[in-house]
């Protein structure tokens, strides 16, 4: 197994462990996993459904809590602070591309890329032109008033990775960020992830299924049975 050039990490996984339920119906999604994840990198996650990648992202992203062992964000043990503390952290550092985009269907690309902003209480002037210089950075320039509706699904992922850089978060999630595009929309939204790690510096965890989609990724991680199974080096990625 080949592992990426160690430095100090970003993201650590001390021996983690999930378990959801009790007794004879406990479900143990994740099983002892040491994982460490360097700033500036781009990994992406695999394994088969209930391989525990889903778990660890939700981890990863401060939705969730280890059962036991610890997760250390810049080299806080977050697993021991409260909800609204991680509350802050995902406000703060963190931001999140699903598949399904999840924009708000009546509102602008604009109004969706502040929504953000609002949380944190930045001036309306301010935060639309923040907004639109994020649109301006994924391609988007002059669709700020175009609802969800008069987008095409790449535009409207676009959209969803603007809404998410807005913040100048430190490290951007990716669910499936490709599951509902077509080939080439697929690679174009890669393309523009894969510059968000390399001219910008940001740190990329992205959760795919596709091969050819975590090609792009400079490590490739995967999970089998609630456990790490390989952690290989993508030599013609990094």
């Amino acid at each position: 197994m080949q592992s990426a050039v160690s430095r100090t990490p970003l993201i650590e996984f001390r021996n983690v462990s999930k378990i959801f339920g009790s007794g004879a119906a406990a479900v143990h999604a994740l099983s002892g996993v040491n994982l460490k994840i360097e700033d500036g990198t781009f990994v992406a996650i695999m394994g088969p459904s209930g391989s525990g990648k889903s778990t660890a992202m939700n981890i990863i992203g401060c939705l969730d809590t280890p059962t036991s062992g610890e997760y250390l964000l810049m080299g806080m043990d977050v697993g021991g602070l409260h909800r609204n503390q991680r509350a802050l952290i995902r406000r703060h550092l963190l931001g999140f591309v699903f598949q399904g985009f999840n924009l708000l269907t009546r509102t602008t690309a604009l109004e969706n890329v502040e929504l953000p902003l609002i949380y944190r209480g930045i001036p309306a002037g301010e935060r639309r032109r923040i907004a639109a210089h994020a649109l301006e950075r994924v391609g988007l320039s002059g669709r700020e008033g175009h609802t969800s509706s008069e987008l095409s699904g790449g535009q409207q992922q676009r959209v969803a990775i603007a809404r998410a850089i807005v913040t100048e978060p430190r490290i951007l999630l990716a669910d499936e960020p490709t599951g509902n595009l077509d080939t080439k929309t697929s690679r174009e939204i890669m393309n523009l992830v894969t510059s968000l790690n390399r001219d910008q510096g940001m740190t990329i965890v992205m959760v795919t299924h596709e091969s050819d989609i975590a090609a792009f990724a400079q490590r490739i991680v995967r999970f089998v049975d609630g456990r790490i199974d390989s952690d290989i080096l993508n030599v013609e990625a990094a």
